[in-house]
């Protein structure tokens, strides 16, 4: 069985375009996100959860992100990843010397953030194993291979198709929207067409549905967006 790893994440952060932005990005590299919009909420569910990391923002309603940080370092030994808009070295080894495993300010690329969560999971080895071939009826998503079979036989895919049906079929029976499906194949700041994803769609179902026109894999539900059969071979 092919295998990745993935992990439960609490992301506590009280901005939520932000939290929104950076749940999508891990949410695209297969992790299982919960979101915090303030301290008492990080606690709440990161004792709840127990979460394989926690991404804590310093600044946050309440109470704040180093007050978080005390707390649980008193209850559990959990990798955190601090972010803050305060960039003195200060504020920065407080954090450290609080346990924090990694630390980055204010503005930061996703990228960045989302490869530091790699490091620390991977140094924790705390992420759980999860496969990484996807099925649903005749279909098959390989996303470790970038590959995507109909029946055994492989299917030309162009990326943006390939991302749509990843984020699909990852959760099957789940409704997405135009828009949500917009952010998996463009980014979350594409500022396009929604109807764009139908085009997608379209190209799609004439490359892995037996009649296109009557689709038993990829389906439409009316008024939301899109969906991958609960049919799970």
């Amino acid at each position: 069985m092919i295998l990745s790893m993935t992990a439960r994440i609490v992301i506590a952060e009280d901005d939520k375009k932000q939290a929104d932005v950076l749940r999508l990005y891990l949410e695209r590299e297969g992790h299982h996100i919960v979101l915090a919009s303030n301290g008492q909420q990080a606690l709440e569910q990161v004792r709840q959860r127990k979460p394989d990391l926690l991404i804590l923002d310093v600044m946050m309603p309440g109470l704040d992100g180093l007050d978080v940080l005390r707390v649980l370092r008193y209850e559990m030994d959990i990798p955190v990843i601090m972010v803050t808009g305060r960039s003195t070295e200060e504020d920065m080894l407080l954090g450290l010397d609080l346990g924090a495993d990694d630390y980055i300010t204010k503005p930061y690329s996703p990228r960045e953030l989302v490869a530091r969560v790699r490091t620390v999971l991977r140094r924790g080895g705390t992420a759980q194993e999860e496969s990484t071939e996807f099925t649903a009826g005749s279909l098959c998503v390989d996303t470790r291979r970038h590959k995507v079979l109909v029946d055994g036989n492989e299917i030309e895919c162009t990326p943006r198709e390939f991302d749509v049906l990843v984020t699909l079929i990852r959760e099957p029976g789940k409704a997405y929207s135009r828009q949500q499906l917009l952010e998996a194949a463009f980014g979350w700041d594409y500022d396009g067409l929604e109807r764009t994803i139908d085009v997608h769609i379209l190209n799609l179902r004439k490359k892995i549905e037996i009649d296109p026109t009557a689709p038993q894999i990829l389906l439409t539900v009316y008024g939301v967006g899109y969906k991958i059969t609960e049919e799970i071979s």
